[in-house]
């Protein structure tokens, strides 16, 4: 076999194994906490509309969501349980489908808020069993075999580049914010030639931005109605502390399988376990770390489980590892563990102080969108990197990448309108068509399939080591 090429990576100003500063590590694990808030807080917020919850209710479990994100973080970030790469915790958009198909099912069977929780809570729970077990068996770690830079690249370009109807989405309620926000973090990031002002470019363009719309608000620049207004009330109605409480819902309702709920959720956790497979190789880049190992994949693999597991007895939702953040590493130079483990620790007191934590729900629309749009496209774009590594300028390789970006673009919403049918056998179809409605699930079984059977050098390929830089 030939010898394999090595790849060098970048040097980190703030490498994985640094310690900063405490003040340094809150700061940058708050913008962290900034960058994931907002669509952790709209999926329970979401699911919580869908089940018709009270304000009461839906307080509780937003602030459970949170401390749940901050516990899987803190597992994944352990060199013992999980990756041991600097990855979020958060909410996955990949569970959405499932989750509101389970809803359904219970109120059609009429069943009110508790039940459903219990459904749901159950479907992650077992879920997540099914996700420790793949990941502890090394199941996805032989996936590094198969799986080269023609089928990650692509496949980390459609998680970035599959997002922008969300950022334009929460950037077109208020186009002068949302662009604000993108003028202030590229000028933080790029045009101020200050360190500390680059490493926390998205959270100073954040408050900046937040209190302009809080001032607007209180000279009534923005009225109610309009999408940079700051909801004073909420905040102040909102109760101090909340109480986290295993199986809040019931014990036995919550751990009872329901074997449609559990069909319905493996879709999404297949889905993830894709994405997050791209995200560890992606983190690992903009970390400046050699490729992870297969033992590295299977035991992230493990943790995101076990963090499901715990979201299910809880009362939260399904996590994943957060690409969002990852554009935040890329973008900041800052990979340390002690930054990451401080996000999360900010995490879990945020599902205790559940006044604090709303008004970080506050925070604007438009905000997050302008945020979104700098955050998504630097992922895309982490994708075309780790493409580069092959040749690029070879015929086969430009054709299946090509295939595996329009295919993983263009399925998602043909095969939302016309799901497949397979004979009436649910469970099947309901995984099927969550992996054909996935765009990076697409694009990465396309990959796999074509790259391993149409021929090709491991140069032409992009099979080699990255070392870490010296």
């Amino acid at each position: 076999m030939a010898e394999e090429a090595k790849f060098k990576t970048k040097v980190m100003p703030w490498p994985v194994d640094s310690a900063p500063g405490w003040g340094f590590s809150v700061l940058a694990g708050f913008q962290h906490v900034f960058t994931l808030f907002g669509a952790t807080t709209l999926v329970p917020i979401l699911y919580g509309n869908t089940m018709g919850m009270s304000p009461l209710e839906l307080g509780i479990f937003i602030a459970t969501v949170y401390m749940v994100m901050g516990i899987a973080t803190l597992i994944q970030c352990d060199t013992r349980l999980g990756s041991g790469l600097p990855l979020v915790q958060g909410s996955s958009f990949s569970f959405i489908p499932a989750v509101t198909a389970i809803i359904g099912s219970v109120k059609e069977a009429g069943g009110g808020v508790k039940e459903m929780m219990q459904a749901i809570g159950g479907a992650i729970f077992y879920g997540g069993i099914f996700e420790f077990v793949v990941g502890f068996a090394g199941l996805v770690g032989q996936l590094k075999k198969i799986v080269t830079p023609v089928v990650i690249g692509p496949t980390i370009m459609l998680i970035g580049f599959s997002l922008a109807g969300t950022a334009v989405s929460n950037a077109s309620t208020s186009w002068p914010i949302a662009l604000a926000v993108v003028a202030l973090i590229f000028i933080f990031s790029l045009i101020v030639k200050k360190s500390v002002l680059n490493s926390f470019s998205v959270f100073i363009s954040f408050v900046i931005m937040y209190l302009f719309c809080l001032l607007g608000t209180l000279v009534g620049w923005f009225p109610e109605e309009h999408a940079a207004y700051v909801n004073l009330q909420a905040i102040a109605e909102a109760p101090w502390i909340v109480w986290p409480r295993p199986f809040r819902y019931g014990f036995a309702g919550t751990l009872k399988f329901n074997t449609f709920a559990f069909t319905a959720i493996i879709a999404a956790y297949i889905s993830s376990i894709i994405e997050s497979f791209g995200d560890y190789h992606s983190i690992s880049y903009a970390s400046g770390l050699p490729d992870p190992s297969p033992k590295t994949i299977s035991k992230g693999i493990a943790a995101e489980g076990i963090g499901c597991i715990i979201s299910g007895m809880l009362g939260g939702v399904g996590s994943t590892s957060y690409t969002e953040n990852i554009g935040v590493v890329a973008l900041t130079g800052i990979a340390s563990r002690r930054v990451i483990r401080t996000g999360a620790v900010i995490l879990i007191i945020m599902g205790f102080l559940w006044k604090f934590g709303t008004i970080i729900g506050t925070m604007p629309t438009p905000i997050i969108g302008g945020a979104y749009i700098s955050l998504f496209g630097l992922i895309g774009a982490l994708g075309i990197q780790i493409l580069s590594r092959a040749d690029l300028t070879s015929t086969r390789n430009l054709m299946i990448v090509a295939f595996c970006f329009l295919m993983g673009l263009g399925c998602g919403p043909y095969f939302a309108a016309n799901p497949v049918h397979i004979g009436g056998i649910s469970w099947l179809e309901g995984i099927v068509n969550g992996i054909l409605r996935t765009s990076m699930a697409v694009g990465a079984f396309s990959g796999m399939l074509l790259d391993n059977i149409i021929p090709g050098t491991l140069e032409e390929r992009g099979v080699g080591i990255r070392e870490s830089a010296k």
